[in-house]
């Protein structure tokens, strides 16, 4: 009998795809109505933080240098009191055969899908992921798709997505690319039921667990080489992976006192499924369009239970504007001869404001650089820009609106990074829990499940249940 290939029908069929694509039936950690045992997945479907140091050095992936950039942080320190102003320095993922520390993540999914048996492997990302993917699934002799969101309706696409689709084909992959819209998700759902190929997702226990080894690296490097652990680490946020597997590198080190930042380019008012915003953005991730909607609901992803739960480990979260994004690419590359893309810089922006707090004896630390290339490079990013009607001039970034203009910072000093508040995106967590999972009555278990997930406090969550009409029974 022939399958229903409507998109209502695969839809339909979309848990029984996903269990056959990733292996894991995550209906044996659930409990409650909303909670599930979070550390549990982590254990028994992940590694050990040996287990993944020996698996990514096989492929060449990991032992990244730290890099101290002093002349800006002489710079920052420029802009401060006397005594303030922490030295910067950055992880550079770039060092990594793809380019970026995607490669961390792509390097345990690839070896698990081998290891269970597949003959190839499937990622829908636009980003780095796919490169990352490409790159080690031609390290493990299986075939591999990657299904990219990349034009508009007329058939414009970004320089940066199609800079990255050039990457994953010269890894030998197959590159799929679609309009945006719902259709992503569908073909990515059809082409693992036609194929039987693994879901290398972005977001299973043992992809987020390969990015564990970073946050380690970089405890163990500032140890040695600075006789302590950092203060603050930045990692620029989007789908929550990057923040959720950098932290718990850290927390395995030993170094549970270090500060976490989350930052995201400032892209408020484009919504990322729209086509005729599309291209109205300059960057393709690590922007709010996913770091706010996957912090208030990881299971959005393309798994059942997400692994990235980036609440649980923010302390604080930045946002930055387009313009202080590229004015650090820029100056990274003049004032430190490194020239990197545009999602490390993201941090490194943050950082750059975030150091400027600090005292000169503190240590603040940039946890990625990625790879630049021609679609990548912010010359490419601003000439889009400019065609797609953006105005780009120099001013004070704070006056950026987004998908209107790009305001590149006159001077240093207004380089500045913006709070989130942080109980805000909580509390929205907590009524997503609650809306998603249609739940009028919940237990104690439930509640303890968000107040981890969440990092709010119980009281909080308890109120805004009771705010909600829910009932907590024991």
């Amino acid at each position: 009998m022939n399958k229903d290939m409507s998109y209502t029908g695969v839809m339909g069929r979309r848990s029984e795809i996903m269990k056959q694509a990733v292996g894991i039936d995550y209906s044996v950690f659930e409990y409650g109505k909303i909670g599930f045992d979070y550390e549990k997945m982590m254990r028994e479907t992940g590694y050990t933080l040996q287990e993944m140091q020996e698996i990514q050095g096989q492929t060449g992936v990991g032992n990244t240098p730290l890099l101290e950039l002093k002349n800006l942080t002489a710079l920052a320190r420029k802009l401060t009191p006397e005594g303030k102003g922490a030295r910067i320095f950055i992880k550079d993922e770039a060092s990594n055969p793809s380019g970026s520390f995607k490669a961390r993540r792509a390097a345990n999914a690839v070896y698990h899908a081998k290891r269970l048996g597949y003959k190839g492997v499937i990622a829908a990302t636009s980003g780095n992921y796919g490169a990352a993917v490409a790159s080690q699934a031609a390290m493990q002799g299986l075939k591999c798709i990657i299904v990219q969101e990349c034009y508009d309706s007329t058939g414009k696409g970004q320089p940066e997505i199609i800079e990255k689709a050039r990457k994953c084909e010269a890894y030998g992959a197959e590159v799929v690319q679609l309009t945006v819209g719902p259709e992503l998700f569908y073909t990515f759902l059809k082409l693992l039921e036609e194929t039987g190929y693994f879901n290398a997702s972005l977001y299973t226990p043992f992809g987020i667990a390969g990015v564990e080894t970073l946050g380690y690296e970089l405890a163990m490097q500032c140890r040695e080489r600075l006789g302590k652990d950092p203060d603050v680490v930045v990692c620029t946020n989007a789908g929550g992976g990057n923040v959720t597997g950098t932290a718990r590198g850290l927390i395995k080190a030993g170094a549970e006192g270090v500060k976490i930042v989350g930052a995201s380019v400032n892209l408020k008012g484009l919504h990322m499924a729209s086509d005729e915003q599309f291209n109205k953005k300059s960057f393709t991730t690590g922007h709010t369009g996913f770091g706010m909607p996957f912090a208030t609901w990881p299971d959005r992803s393309d798994v059942p239970r997400s692994a990235a739960r980036p609440l649980r480990y923010l302390d604080r979260y930045v946002i930055v504007n387009q313009g202080e994004v590229f004015y650090m690419t820029e100056a990274l590359a003049q004032l430190e001869g490194l020239e990197r893309g545009p999602a490390g810089n993201t941090s490194l922006a943050a950082a750059f404001s975030l150091a400027q707090e600090m005292d000169k004896d503190q240590i603040i630390v940039v946890q990625e650089t990625e790879y630049t290339g021609a679609g990548k490079h912010l010359q490419a990013q601003l000439s889009f820009a400019k065609e797609n009607g953006i105005q780009v001039i120099f001013g004070n970034p704070a006056e950026e609106i987004s998908g209107v203009n790009i305001i590149l910072p006159a001077h240093p000093s207004l380089l500045k990074a913006k709070d989130i508040e942080m109980d805000k995106l909580r509390a929205s967590y907590i009524k997503n829990c609650v809306e998603n999972n249609r739940v009028t009555e919940i237990d104690s278990a439930d509640v303890s499940f968000m107040v981890a997930d969440s990092k709010f406090n119980k009281e909080m969550v308890l109120d805004i249940l009771q705010q909600m009409g829910v009932t907590v029974v024991d």
